[in-house]
């Protein structure tokens, strides 16, 4: 993936902002402890979750059961929005990547993405790769999914800032 288009969108910005740069948004990805996913029910009816994701190839990466609602949605409407930041009004930077999730089943990729979340934190998220995804610990498959980004927004706060990050 090349480095994307960075605008700051001036409309919603203080006068003296300036945009937040690829390589800080993608670090905040990065790190983010928690993010929250929106998709669409098959009503059309916004869903949103917590969760805990992890940034591995210039692409997000979340595991879910494949009874919980969020998998139920994806099985007739991939689009997604994955969003984190923080709850604060005047500090911090909000980021949300919106992009369409796709399954991730092959062995070598989930054998990366299991250490990712592993080493990310500190042993607290283990999974186990098995065929098709993840090894469940309530029982059964946990699915993975990569949303590899179309739009990325940040939203820098105290001083305000909209900076878009378009893909190719």
């Amino acid at each position: 993936m090349s480095e994307p288009v960075t605008q700051l969108d001036s409309r919603f910005s203080d006068p003296d902002s300036t945009a937040t740069d690829w390589a800080t948004t993608r670090a905040l990805l990065e790190s983010a402890q928690l993010s929250w996913i929106t998709t669409v029910r098959s009503d059309g009816r916004p869903h949103v979750t917590p969760l805990v994701m992890v940034w591995l190839d210039e692409a997000a990466h979340f595991c879910t059961g494949g009874e919980e609602q969020k998998a139920v949605n994806l099985r007739h409407n991939p689009n997604v929005i994955l969003t984190t930041g923080c709850s604060t009004h005047d500090r911090g930077i909000d980021v949300m990547v919106e992009g369409r999730a796709t399954r991730v089943t092959d062995p070598p990729t989930l054998d990366r993405l299991a250490a990712v979340w592993r080493s990310k934190w500190e042993g607290q998220w283990e999974f186990e790769p098995v065929e098709g995804g993840f090894d469940s610990e309530q029982g059964g498959l946990g699915l993975v999914y990569r949303v590899v980004p179309e739009k990325v927004l940040a939203f820098g706060k105290g001083n305000f800032s909209h900076t878009r990050h378009l893909f190719d």
